[in-house]
């Protein structure tokens, strides 16, 4: 089993960028694919992005393209989403998720094994 915990949320103005860690403990993170979701007030929880165990492979929700990357750091249990050109409509409660096939990685939440608490991301224009 692994415990997910997530920083480093907050409020930013448009255009600006943000930086959300993940920090896993109880189990060997390399052993886990990494996934960010986020949820919206009165709207369904969506796929942000995932990466495989050895960050080989990552997939992006098309909203976020070009603006959000993922990164995890395995010796430090910790996986990253680092988002810049913030909009307001990015504005939600973001989890990280750990999938238990390393080499697999998708946008089904179903997918997912295990979930942090999120970290509330605000984004003001």
């Amino acid at each position: 089993q692994v415990h997910l915990v997530e920083s480093g949320g907050g409020l930013v103005q448009a255009g600006g960028s943000l930086r959300l860690s993940c920090t896993a403990s109880g189990s060997i993170f390399s052993d886990y694919a990494m996934g960010w979701f986020r949820q919206a007030p009165g709207k369904e929880r969506e796929f942000v992005g995932a990466i495989d165990w050895r960050s080989a492979a990552r997939d992006y929700a098309e909203p976020v393209k070009g603006r959000f990357t993922i990164t995890r750091n395995n010796a430090e249990n910790s996986a990253y989403l680092q988002m810049h050109n913030l909009k307001v409509e990015d504005t939600a409660i973001y989890y990280c998720a750990a999938d238990y096939r390393p080499a697999i990685i998708g946008p089904a939440p179903q997918w997912y094994d295990y979930w942090g608490q999120g970290a509330q991301v605000t984004v003001s224009s």
